[in-house]
């Protein structure tokens, strides 16, 4: 199971003990009612037993008891002086009314309510108010025991309730703190995708409008002189913003929410590299490839060693002054390296800099910045500066994950 489903079944697991999605006023209205009328109707049956035996004093605490049923109201907003309140009211109807410790019912809405609400001591000390009634139960029955029996019924009843009611909670919690880490799950991988597209979007627009903004110089200064070339400038400059079109498409298809199918074009590999070296000789780079790998790299690991050249080559346009530039592709036990020398002279020589550094070696701009992203994705680094001589290396290292393909 992959960790997106994973994480998905883990989700949809503790669901069941969230909130539910729908309802609006009438159904929340509905559950707030629903403890008062059915404690309410309880108290009327404890009601109707003190009446039938004649018990003035089971009467009188029955009829209390039943009014603590409407201040259940109150447990959302006020769950420990509720659950308090209406332990105080049910206490006497619980020790005095005959038959079952049915006033103990709006003490269980009212503790459950508490606990889930994190009132923990309001509760605490309420059960200990009502375990304190069996000997007020005593004298107040007569010295008849089953005034004690009920209340020590209730309150052994009511810490299982606690005790559920805490399970009830802890789970609650534990639903929360998942849909939380969903949501900051999905917040970080969007942020991330959204990252990754801009990041292929600068690097195919940088280098294409590059290769555009040369040629259509050199069609502007040719064009009256030399017709032909100028011409060949235009052609060039067409099929270099196709290119560049269609991959913007391909990169854009990646937004879509449809769920429609979309024929894209395969993101670009190291099989391009000569197509990328055309495109820079017809904007006046000589570029001149040396591969040394011995293995096919991984997809992923080829995009990124694809857009670091040709960031780099289009560095190379836009900023120095140099006509040629070698691209130099090796590996070792560990790493795959690309290496992207010009001779320069850079605009602002200076010396060797990493990319994590502020040197005047280091041209200012995003797109060194993305070709580090790049590198440090795939946990590898990049590092970027002038050279003695005055001209401009990158040089980029991927490490060699198990399982790479075989040379080719």
């Amino acid at each position: 199971m992959s960790a997106r489903n994973f994480e998905h079944h883990e989700f949809d697991r503790w669901r069941g003990y969230g909130p539910g999605r729908g309802g609006g006023a009438q159904r929340r209205r509905g559950l707030r009612w629903a403890p008062v009328i059915i404690a309410l109707f309880t108290q009327l049956i404890g009601l109707g037993i003190a009446i039938h035996v004649r018990a003035p004093l089971g009467i009188l605490a029955a009829a209390v008891a039943a009014a603590a049923s409407f201040v259940l109201l109150a447990g959302r907003r006020a769950p420990g002086p509720t659950v308090a309140l209406v332990g105080l009211l049910c206490a006497p109807a619980v020790a005095v009314v005959p038959g079952p410790p049915l006033a103990a019912v709006p003490l269980v809405f009212a503790v459950v309510g508490a606990v889930m609400r994190g009132a923990h001591v309001w509760v605490w000390a309420t059960l200990a108010g009502v375990a304190l009634f069996p000997g007020i139960a005593w004298f107040a029955a007569g010295g008849n025991p089953f005034g004690i029996v009920r209340v020590l019924f209730a309150v052994i009843a009511l810490c299982l309730v606690v005790a559920l009611a805490e399970a009830g909670r802890s789970r609650r919690e534990r639903y929360r703190a998942m849909s939380r880490d969903v949501a900051a799950r999905r917040q970080t991988a969007a942020e991330a995708e959204r990252l990754r597209i801009a990041r292929e979007l600068h690097d195919v627009l940088a280098h294409s409008l590059s290769q555009i903004s040369v040629q259509a110089g050199v069609g502007l200064h040719l064009f009256d002189a030399e017709p032909a070339r100028a011409r060949q400038s235009l052609e060039i400059i067409k099929a270099t913003s196709g290119a560049a079109l269609n991959d913007v498409r391909s990169v854009l298809g990646l937004l879509r929410s449809d769920g429609e199918a979309e024929t894209r074009s395969p993101e670009p590999d190291l099989t391009r590299l000569g197509e990328l070296i055309q495109t820079a000789a017809a904007g006046g780079l000589n570029v001149t490839l040396e591969n040394r790998l011995r293995a096919q790299p991984p997809s992923p690991t080829q995009l990124a060693l694809y857009r670091i050249v040709q960031e780099s080559l289009t560095n190379v346009i836009k900023h120095s002054a140099a006509r040629d530039a070698a691209v130099t592709l090796e590996q070792d036990a560990t790493h795959y390296r690309a290496t992207v020398n010009d001779p320069g002279p850079t605009a602002d020589p200076g010396p060797t800099a990493d990319m994590g550094e502020e040197t005047a070696g280091t041209p200012p701009g995003r797109g060194l910045l993305g070709m580090r992203e790049r590198a440090e994705l795939l946990g590898g680094s990049l590092i970027a500066g002038s050279t003695p001589q005055g001209g401009f290396r990158v040089v980029a290292e991927l490490p060699i994950r198990a399982g790479a393909g075989d040379a080719s």
